[in-house]
């Protein structure tokens, strides 16, 4: 098991069956990647991933950690909160994936982003995360079934809500396919 294996999200590492089954590299975006850890798990796997991040730092994490080629592993400095920019507009992938982030004017242009039978793979911190601590600004917390709503238009593969253990959290996770 390589490293990207041993720190992605238990999420993804549990359901990656759902990319191996591609006669093609997907297109993925790893939106917010942080330091790019779900990302490489989907790169080792031969996919083309795009690390998107405002954080320097983080995508230079990504790069250090990058065994790929730069044709599989693109990075991309782009802060996606800049009120009246629209980073996403045009561009589309096979699979986009957010773990901890969340910014509303942002959730329906992801959508937009993913192509038809597309999956996008979300989890985040529902208000039920106050009970532990950070993050408890509700700007960055789903509120109950929010996530469900979101991709209620979708094909649902996966769903939960409640909380988990290692470390103790309270998220919101799905994974939806675009019709």
């Amino acid at each position: 098991m390589t490293h990207s294996n041993t720190s992605a999200a238990p999420l993804l590492i549990e359901n990656l069956s759902l990319f191996k089954l591609t006669h093609r590299p997907l297109k993925v975006l790893d939106l917010a990647c942080g330091n790019g850890r779900n990302g490489l798990v989907l790169a080792e796997l031969g996919h083309t991933v795009t690390f998107a991040d405002r954080d320097e730092e983080k995508l230079a994490e990504v790069e250090r950690a990058d065994r790929y080629s730069a044709q599989r592993c693109n990075r991309w400095l782009v802060d996606l909160e800049i009120a009246g920019s629209q980073p996403l507009a045009g561009r589309q992938f096979d699979a986009i994936l957010v773990f901890n982030y969340l910014h509303r004017p942002l959730l329906p242009v992801i959508k937009d982003a993913v192509a038809p039978g597309g999956l996008l793979v979300y989890e985040t911190f529902t208000t039920a995360q106050r009970a532990f601590g950070r993050p408890s600004n509700p700007d960055f917390l789903l509120e109950p079934g929010e996530l469900k709503a979101l991709c209620a238009d979708w094909q649902t593969l996966h769903y939960f809500e409640g909380e988990l253990s290692a470390p103790a959290r309270a998220v919101a996770s799905v994974i939806a396919r675009r019709p």
